[in-house]
């Protein structure tokens, strides 16, 4: 039988437990931001800067994904980006963050930061996706600028491969062309970034995995966030970034759940995968991050209160 003191007793533990929930999140490795490719360090570093100061992880990823993007000498991502067999620069991004809203462009062209425009998409339409024109009008509604893209480096080297025209992605060349980027904010929540100029004189009008929720990033806020890299098309046919959460999910570390997702796809077509490169990097709830590839050569940068460091991701093929 329960008394009175036992009563009391039980309503104050209720009383606490709106003020616990409030409390900042005690992940053992909180802030943390996660970024595809040596131009991760710098990206990381325009995110930290949201991060340390208890900034949302939705800031932080947009913040870092417009480092490369503006940066005319990534010929992977926006402005500078390698065009496609027409000479035209077009670019994908999406985003998604901790509730499990998701904005994404497709097929954009004139727009240094379509990371930006997938954002606006998600805050300002019921959408999720727009592509191509339509998606260049919004845009120019909501006050981005139209600027050229394609830099004479990068027409230039258009021009050079219009000579033979052959295509044949290069592994870990011209297929690190992605910046995928996922955080951990300070309040244990999840959001994730990705944002690409595509495989260098693909086909005009080919879009790859970036800017496909749950293919090229994806974030579950119970569980994970992951980012993609390399062959996009091979990435889309296994939905890998949501399969990697969903790995996780079933209590695989980041890393084991990266290897699992990259053997899917090594083992659907053995061949094709010794000719590509796809990568995928993770983390999860408590902070722990990893990443697996198919070949040797991908690394990515990791930014947590230790500081921002590079390192070279585990690969299937030895």
């Amino acid at each position: 039988m329960k008394t009175r003191r036992d009563f009391l007793k039980m309503s104050a533990m209720g009383a606490m437990l709106p003020a616990m929930n409030s409390m900042p999140h005690s992940a053992a490795n909180s802030p943390i931001v996660i970024s595809t490719w040596n131009f991760g360090l710098a990206a990381n570093v325009e995110a930290w800067k949201v991060l340390s100061a208890n900034g949302r992880a939705l800031d932080a990823v947009e913040a870092g994904a417009r480092v490369p993007e503006g940066d005319p000498n990534e010929t992977s991502v926006g402005l500078g980006g390698l065009p496609d067999r027409d000479g035209k620069v077009t670019l994908d991004a999406c985003i998604m963050d901790e509730n499990g809203n998701c904005g994404s462009v497709a097929f954009v062209q004139g727009i240094v930061h379509p990371i930006s425009v997938a954002r606006a998409v998600m805050e300002k339409t019921p959408h999720v996706m727009l592509v191509g024109e339509g998606a260049e009008r919004f845009a120019f509604a909501n006050g981005f600028k139209k600027e050229k893209l394609l830099t004479p480096k990068s027409e230039q080297a258009w021009k050079e491969w219009l000579k033979t025209a052959k295509y044949k992605p290069i592994i870990n060349v011209e297929n690190h062309d992605t910046i995928g980027i996922v955080a951990l904010d300070v309040s244990g929540n999840l959001s994730g970034a990705c944002t690409t100029s595509g495989l260098a004189y693909k086909m005009h009008g080919r879009v790859g995995d970036s800017p496909i929720i749950g293919a090229g990033m994806y974030v579950d806020n119970e569980i994970g966030a992951a980012a993609a890299t390399g062959m996009g098309e091979e990435v889309i046919k296994i939905v890998g970034c949501h399969l990697v959460v969903e790995l996780m999910r079933q209590g695989n570390s980041p890393k084991d759940a990266c290897r699992l997702a990259v053997e899917r796809i090594a083992k659907k077509n053995p061949e094709r995968a010794k000719e590509i490169q796809v990568g995928f990097l993770a983390v999860n709830k408590t902070g722990d991050y990893g990443a697996f590839c198919l070949q040797k050569g991908f690394n990515y940068a990791v930014h947590d209160k230790s500081g921002n460091k590079l390192i070279d991701s585990g690969y299937y093929f030895s």
